[in-house]
């Protein structure tokens, strides 16, 4: 019996008493299936409800060839590493979301490959296509700006482009 149809307070005045649980079950089972399948309903063109319920046309998708992609809806809690897990295929990928949101719930989508990360109040957090051979995606962060000390002409002896060099050179013996 379906929930929305609840016994009609006369006829459940006309029934005994039930002195069990699963004896007011089977009464109300033996309701559902009279009321859906034997009372005819003025509403329904006196057709009972599962009569109306098969001649009406099913939903399905209107293209062809048209796939509806594997999907599902993940609540999670962006951890102190700034980071959500999402398992796909029995395997953990790591998704990276930015500091600023340690501890911020998130909702996030995912079609087939296609990860949508929210947040609860609904704004993009991140969008991302994964890779199936990566476990760890980093946030979309900009490059790191130079500083002036990065560029600095006139003592390259304290860039940092010269990578790989001691920056504090000795004098030589």
């Amino acid at each position: 019996m379906s929930l929305h149809v609840l016994p009609r307070p006369r006829w459940l005045a006309k029934q005994p008493k039930a002195r069990t649980i699963d004896e007011l079950q089977v009464k109300l089972d033996r309701f559902g299936a009279y009321y859906n399948t034997v009372r005819p309903h003025r509403a329904i063109d006196k057709r009972t409800p599962a009569e109306a319920c098969v001649a009406r046309p099913k939903a399905g998708p209107t293209l062809e060839g048209f796939v509806v992609p594997a999907f599902r809806v993940q609540r999670d809690k962006v951890d102190i590493t700034a980071v959500i897990t999402l398992r796909l295929n029995s395997r953990l990928h790591h998704i990276g979301l930015g500091r600023r949101l340690a501890w911020t719930r998130v909702v996030v989508f995912v079609a087939d490959l296609d990860v949508r990360v929210l947040t609860e109040d609904g704004e993009l957090l991140r969008a991302l296509t994964l890779d199936p051979n990566r476990d760890y995606r980093a946030n979309n962060r900009p490059e790191r700006a130079t500083t002036s000390r990065d560029r600095c002409q006139r003592c390259p002896e304290t860039s940092r482009s010269r990578a790989g060099q001691d920056s504090n050179p000795r004098p030589e013996d």
